[in-house]
């Protein structure tokens, strides 16, 4: 990997303005890099320039699904980020266009421009064997990305969480108003969250030459939850007291079929999220005996939920967060 001099290394990150992409954008700025941020609207990317130095990050256009688009934004890099992904399929956001040939795309512009990393980040649970199609065309993306750039390193997160996650504030938001809580699977699937800032700061280690090229690293936080272990966490933290009730998945899927045709952001959950939810997401024993960890990358005190969740779960408590200071 590469270690650039404060000035002197280019690095193009895709996907910068998103829930990850902030806080990888603010590490590599503290480190020391000049930022490309490749977006599909620049224009709507200036709340990344106050992470860096006048000049330092300069937001560019670029689209995965247009590879032309792709090979400028990346032109004279020296290393290259992709952080772009989906959860949903919406339009022509399909996870083969996104998670297989937008990966392949950039994993090709970065060769071609003589780029000296690349690190691209996928998820815990891709698998090319997998009923899910987000899990399955996550590992062709990985496979994708090997193919053109051997010796890309591959970032495997579990559930991020942090104050703009999708995850804690998605439960949180959830018991403002409904009576329950749905236990998918009686809740038994286990998780590893890990803080954005701790995949910020492995993302950034990637390229100040802590990574191994051509390895798959799986991140993970301190603690292991299962989903009700989760879901009581939020009660708890919000201040309401909730049903926990038992959803098997095959009710699960029914229900995400009967909210299909609603806006992907109205939606509760997809039956694709489903069947995620049907596998463990927590790190391998085999990453763990082969180093390919957080703590293998020199980050040996990952954030716990309780250190960083509670505060911004607040504004969901019945009375506000602000309400401990009324008199």
């Amino acid at each position: 990997m590469v270690s650039p001099k404060p000035g002197d290394g280019l690095v193009t990150v895709f996907g910068a303005s998103g829930f990850i992409g902030r806080h990888v954008v603010g590490a590599l700025a503290r480190d020391g890099w000049r930022i490309r941020a490749a977006e599909r609207r620049p224009d709507l990317a200036g709340h990344l320039q106050p992470l860096g130095g006048v000049g330092q990050i300069m937001p560019v256009q670029a689209n995965l699904r247009y590879p032309d688009s792709v090979r400028r934004a990346v032109e004279d890099a020296d290393a290259v980020i992709n952080l772009v992904g989906i959860l949903a399929e919406s339009g022509k956001q399909t996870f083969k266009a996104v998670h297989v040939e937008g990966a392949r795309a950039v994993a090709e512009a970065a060769r071609e421009a003589g780029a000296q990393a690349l690190v691209h980040l996928s998820a815990i649970g891709a698998d090319p064997k997998s009923k899910s199609n987000y899990a399955r065309t996550k590992a062709e993306g990985e496979a994708a990305v090997f193919g053109a750039f051997p010796s890309a390193v591959i970032m495997r997160p579990s559930v991020v969480f942090g104050p703009e996650d999708q995850f804690f504030n998605r439960f949180a938001a959830l018991a403002r108003f409904s009576p329950f809580l749905p236990l998918i699977g009686g809740g038994r699937t286990r998780f590893q969250p890990v803080y954005v800032g701790d995949v910020a700061a492995a993302v950034a280690a990637a390229l100040a030459g802590r990574a191994e090229p051509g390895l798959t690293y799986e991140l993970g936080g301190p603690e292991i939850l299962t989903l009700k272990e989760i879901l009581r966490l939020v009660l708890d933290y919000t201040g309401r007291k909730r049903i926990l009730l038992y959803m098997p998945f095959w009710l699960a899927k029914l229900q995400a079929l009967l909210t299909w045709p609603l806006p992907t952001g109205f939606r509760p959950i997809t039956v694709d999220q489903v069947r995620l939810l049907q596998r463990d997401n927590v790190v391998s024993e085999a990453a763990i005996a082969e180093g390919r960890t957080l703590a293998g990358l020199g980050i040996e005190s990952p954030h716990a939920v309780e250190t960083i969740v509670p505060p911004y779960l607040e504004r969901f408590r019945p009375k506000g967060q602000f309400a401990h200071y009324r008199l």
